[in-house]
């Protein structure tokens, strides 16, 4: 009898440490998907901000881009993911875009934003409006006019059809009554280089994104979305000083896991985001990109994601149905 009671001890214990064993977070590489292509801010901010998680979590971060449909396609594959901290999202403003413009449209929703559970916002910036340097236009009053003598004729690129740079220059175009033709790409990489490439004659970016084209010349900032000027353009005035006091659009990164991932994981990464923003590497990266660092843990970049989300639903609304303009 007691040779049997051992031997039942014996196997729950081995039976139970396999489960142990799991509960260590993370035992392997996270994957971050990045909703984008090369070269626009969440695959900008998200590379360095995985580079600093990777020295907290002791286990790889890989950065993936799955793209296609202006960042519904990689958000919804995190949507779905399997919530166990094992894949993530560096996400943009534009997240909460897309719902709003599949309900516009009656279309079957990507995914629904209550799929999301918070982590951590990494970036903050206001847009900036840029130009190709052949445009002949210095300021933002000299774009509107020769805009109005060119109905239709001048184009912009952006991240792809209500996405996070299209949003901004249709608000733009709507406060000054303006007609452009649009170029939707599949993200703000291919939209700062169909810009560089003189396809298109202006377009929206994120400091991080657009800094070193400024830099060497190959694009001239105009105007900034912003409350305030940003610090690293300090020349460059905002919408709101020239007169269009309710254009103003800020393109954040933050990170994200699927809903249901277990407190446990959650708070493994939210410890890992924190200490990854205060590394000197990533400083200097973001520094040098001349991106804001904004980070507000899990509570805090929850109630802002839930107002910008509100703020950016009724201005799809008030955009209304666009299509690509040829």
């Amino acid at each position: 009898m007691t040779t049997r009671i051992f031997s039942a001890a014996a196997l729950l214990a081995l039976a139970a440490a396999p489960a142990i064993a799991q509960e260590v977070f993370p035992s392997r590489s996270v994957t971050m998907v990045v909703a984008f292509p090369p070269g626009g801010v969440a695959d900008i901010t998200g590379r360095p901000t995985a580079a600093a998680m990777e020295k907290v979590l002791k286990q790889p971060v890989a950065v993936v881009n799955r793209t296609g449909a202006a960042g519904a396609v990689g958000n919804a594959a995190v949507a779905n993911a399997k919530p166990d901290g094992y894949t993530i999202l560096m996400a943009l403003s534009s997240i909460s875009v897309i719902p709003a413009a599949d309900e516009l449209f009656n279309r079957k929703p990507a995914y629904a934003l209550d799929q999301f559970a918070p982590i951590a916002l990494i970036s903050a910036d206001p847009t900036l409006l840029v130009v190709h340097p052949s445009l002949p236009v210095k300021t933002l009053k000299e774009l509107v006019s020769l805009a109005k003598s060119k109905p239709g004729e001048l184009s912009f690129s952006s991240s792809g059809i209500y996405g996070a740079l299209h949003m901004p220059m249709e608000m733009f175009l709507h406060a000054a009554k303006l007609k452009m033709r649009h170029l939707p790409t599949p993200g703000g990489g291919p939209a700062v280089l169909a810009l560089l490439g003189g396809h298109v004659a202006l377009t929206a970016g994120g400091p991080a994104a657009i800094s070193a084209h400024v830099k060497s010349g190959k694009m001239r900032t105009i105007v900034s979305w912003g409350a305030e000027r940003h610090p690293s353009y300090p020349d460059v005035p905002t919408f709101r000083e020239l007169g269009y006091k309710d254009v103003e659009y800020y393109i954040w990164a933050g990170m994200f896991a699927p809903r249901g991932t277990p407190d446990s994981a959650m708070k493994v990464l939210r410890d890992a985001a924190r200490k990854a923003v205060e590394d000197p590497d990533f400083k200097s990266t973001m520094a040098k990109l001349g991106s804001l660092v904004q980070y507000k843990d899990a509570p805090e970049f929850q109630q802002y994601w839930k107002a910008d989300a509100n703020r950016l639903a009724g201005l799809v609304k008030i955009v209304g149905k666009v299509e690509t303009k040829k």
